[in-house]
């Protein structure tokens, strides 16, 4: 029975809403041609749209600066826009990164401008026809009330979603500067009427839990010009190493082969394919393009099916891996926590230790546990984060754990 949920929660993550599919709009600084169909569940043989393609060479630009734009139709209750931007990756690399902008049709009735949430998207797999941009799925019930509040939302596509080169998933240092650069980006489009100043939040769960934490803890140096007010952030793989050996052998093996390519792709010097056996290679080469649902395949396997020697064990990744741990710059704004007590995704232990961590150097936190599993967590925690957020733009007291 047991394994029977599992595979339902998986599949859940796998299967985006019905109706999410992007529509072609009008073009601004137009990529190509038309803007093709996108299937409401993603498939390899899609072609990618012109859009995410960057100019070559990429123009050089300040992070969040807008590379490309255009409006589309609605999503949701709000006008859409489409945006490539320039970041920096893991390496201190410039870099164009795509996402979403959704402007509410709902009139935000506090005090200032409009506020903004970037929202740091869940494992969508390392393919770019996965890229949240292209289809809204499984986080869209999830957005759709932070809209009606009245409040801008972003969401990142991350580097490699969409954009040419592999995704570099669950790589904290390259996804908090997405997280916090499709912030400035959405500022800087002028037909979003959104303005740089207002109050900016950041929220995700799982990889999402991740990007957003990594974009409280780089925010202080990277964009301090920011208003940020408050991170919500649930199932949170803040220690890798800790999640990856929680994973290996389980159900949920599949999530670790993505970290372990997403971790190559950020540092090419990890060379993974030097430690790749023959299943590993072909595995490695198959999967380039694989969204999310390809991790049921690989449920309960081991990383010494696909390796001549773990890469995890030696000092190159665990240098990596080391640098990529959350904890070390805790936020100065508040923050909510919350993670499942049976999540067989992301280790529970190294998320209360990450708490412990945050409280210790006097951080602001809010930390709640769910009685549940990976997916269900997601869902129970949702209007927690939406009751966090409103209670930070509307400068409202709220209840400290540490």
């Amino acid at each position: 029975m047991r394994w029977a949920v599992v595979v339902a929660g998986l599949t859940a993550l796998a299967l985006p809403a019905l109706g999410a599919t992007p529509a072609a709009g009008a073009d601004v600084v137009r990529a190509g041609a038309d803007v093709p169909d996108v299937p409401v569940v993603p498939r390899q043989s899609v072609a990618t749209d012109d859009f995410y393609t960057p100019p070559s060479p990429l123009p050089d630009g300040a992070d969040g600066e807008v590379v490309r734009w255009r409006e589309e139709n609605r999503q949701l209750s709000a006008r859409s826009y489409l945006v490539m931007y320039h970041s920096t990756n893991a390496t201190g690399q410039d870099i164009a990164v795509t996402g979403r902008v959704l402007v509410p049709t709902t009139r935000w009735r506090g005090d200032g401008p409009r506020p903004i949430v970037s929202v740091a998207s869940g494992t969508r797999g390392v393919g770019d026809t996965c890229a949240p941009s292209r289809w809204l799925d499984y986080e869209r019930p999830f957005i759709e009330p932070m809209l009606l509040k009245g409040w801008a939302v972003v969401v990142t596509d991350y580097e490699g979603l969409g954009t040419p080169g592999l995704h570099t998933y669950v790589v904290g240092q390259s996804e908090g500067r997405a997280v916090i650069d499709m912030v400035r980006a959405a500022t800087n489009v002028p037909a979003t009427g959104l303005e740089a100043g207002g109050k900016v939040a950041f929220s995700g769960y799982s990889q999402g839990g991740g990007g957003a934490m990594w974009a409280g803890e780089l925010q202080p140096d990277y964009a301090p010009e920011l208003d940020l007010v408050g991170i919500a952030a649930g199932g949170v793989p803040a220690d890798l190493t800790e999640v990856a050996e929680g994973l290996d052998g389980q159900v949920g093996f599949g999530f670790l082969l993505l970290a372990a390519y997403g971790l190559d792709a950020a540092y090419p010097e990890l060379d993974l394919e030097s430690y790749l056996n023959e299943r590993g290679r072909r595995t490695y080469e198959a999967e380039q393009d694989a969204c999310v649902d390809a991790t049921l395949a690989h449920a309960f396997q081991d990383i010494g099916m696909f390796t001549t020697t773990n890469p995890l064990r030696e000092p190159a990744w665990q240098a990596r891996l080391a640098e990529n741990r959350l904890g070390s710059n805790p936020p100065d704004v508040p923050v909510r926590l919350f993670h499942g007590t049976l999540d067989e995704i992301v280790a529970p232990g190294q998320a209360r230790t990450l708490r412990n961590e945050y409280c210790a150097a006097g951080a602001d936190v809010q930390w709640e546990w769910h009685v549940g599993e990976h997916v269900s967590t997601m869902v129970t925690g949702a209007p927690g984060v939406v009751a966090f957020l409103d209670g930070r733009f509307r400068e409202r007291p709220f209840l400290l754990h540490c």
